[in-house]
């Protein structure tokens, strides 16, 4: 109930920016999932043969199978397409809190758009979606293309996709043994400027600006480039969304830093690039991450389809709202029951629970009756405490006319003598758990 009451709140959240739900299956060729998302999650992969001798393989992620549908049915789709996707994804990984082989992601993205307004849509809906969650959030934004530029720069384009995935893995290695396999991929004259590059402004020991920090990286990456314009895009759209110089709009756009360091693992990423912290519980790691895919749909199409895109670990995101004593609350669902008091009068209790479903309040009808009628109600309350209910509803010898008595498990009184109307009266002026 907990794990369903937090995603219809993430669920709400996507919908309200426009985006529609589609669903892909957990079972792909393995071809189509191999090469995809980097060697190191490949190695992560549940790959088989199957008994009509095909080599399939579990989805690892939710963007790899999106990229494949919207290949196949591009010109069905009205593009830009902002889609969202709740799903199962499997990875064969050593668990942890929060990280398991079988989790669930909420992937959300935007295809059909090259604009920079679609890459800061999807980092507002991040920020929005955690913020709605009671959660406040460091947004952490880089740019890959940027940091290749850079590479090139210092003649280390070629081994690139080693340098990204080394800086990738920085907060788990630790910075000395970055230091030693930067020095081993590209020397170490250009291991000490890849570190100043991802470290970028904070030799003072104070955390640089947006700007600060994108004035540095640009320089050390040759000058001006449209990488780094469209990063000064998102700064002013980062501005531009917070409305004006309010306490909300300085919250709106204190949830956004540059950060050189953000290069994400997964290969088909391209151009910017985030990943999402919890200011009450960095050490957690990043609960949301993302970014731009301009080639990865052309790997199913002829056609080039960008795209831009984000996903929230369900799993982890429970994990850390756990910690902090954030979770949902497991009422919302109902809250009351109709307890069973005769045996005989069950269809009768459905009948009754018909009323008051159909005003608007939500109710179980408890089907077990027992021997001894005050014990028996006593173990109903009970169960109906357990439950998170509120109220449990007592018919009367005739449950459909009355009277009925109210039972608020809160205050341990009871309202007697109530028509089915008042008692609907009752329970729809009581606030339901959110």
């Amino acid at each position: 109930m907990v794990r369903r009451n937090l995603t219809e709140k993430i669920e709400a959240s996507f919908r309200s920016f426009g985006f529609v739900p589609i669903d892909t299956p957990a079972l792909e060729y393995a071809d189509i999932l191999l090469g995809k998302g980097g060697g190191e999650t490949e190695k992560q992969i549940y790959r088989f043969t199957d008994n009509g001798g095909r080599d399939v393989a579990l989805r690892f992620d939710l963007t790899v199978p999106f990229a494949r549908f919207a290949a196949l049915h591009q010109q069905e789709l009205a593009l830009p397409f902002k889609r969202y996707h709740i799903g199962k994804v499997w990875r064969g990984e050593n668990t942890q809190r929060g990280r398991y082989r079988e989790f669930t992601q909420c992937d959300f993205d935007i295809i059909g758009s090259d604009s920079p307004a679609a890459d800061f849509e999807i980092i507002l809906m991040i920020r929005n979606t955690l913020m709605n969650l009671g959660l406040g959030v460091d947004i952490k934004i880089n740019h890959r293309g940027l940091f290749n530029r850079f590479l090139s720069h210092i003649g280390q384009l070629e081994n690139s996709v080693e340098i990204l995935r080394t800086v990738d893995k920085i907060a788990k290695v630790g910075i000395d043994e970055t230091k030693r396999t930067l020095a081993g991929i590209a020397g170490d004259a250009n291991g000490r400027k890849i570190l100043e590059y991802i470290d970028a402004g904070n030799e003072e020991n104070a955390a640089p600006d947006f700007e600060q920090t994108l004035d540095r990286i640009t320089r050390l990456s040759g000058g001006p480039s449209p990488e780094s314009e469209r990063l000064s895009l998102l700064h002013k759209f980062m501005r531009g969304a917070t409305g004006g110089d309010s306490a909300e709009g300085a919250a709106i756009y204190g949830a956004f830093s540059l950060d050189p360091s953000i290069t994400r693992g997964l290969d088909y990423y391209t151009g910017v690039v985030f990943e999402t912290f919890l200011t009450e519980l960095p050490e957690i790691g990043s609960i949301c991450s993302g970014g731009r895919y301009d080639d990865l749909a052309g790997l199913y199409s002829k056609n080039r389809i960008s795209g831009v895109g984000s996903s929230i670990g369900l799993d982890r995101m429970l994990a850390a709202l756990e910690s902090l004593n954030k979770l949902p609350p497991i009422g919302g669902f109902a809250i009351a029951a109709i307890a069973c008091v005769k045996q005989e009068h069950a269809g009768l209790y459905q009948a009754l629970a018909d009323k008051f479903r159909h005003s608007g309040i939500p109710c179980e009808v408890f089907t077990d009756a027992g021997t001894d009628d005050g014990k028996n109600l006593v173990k109903q309350f009970v169960l109906a405490e357990k439950k998170g209910y509120h109220w449990v509803i007592i018919p009367g010898e005739d449950p459909l006319r009355g009277p009925l008595t109210l039972r608020n498990l809160v205050t341990r009184q009871n309202k007697e003598n109530l028509s089915v109307e008042q008692a609907v009266s009752i329970l729809t002026s009581f606030p339901s758990p959110s």
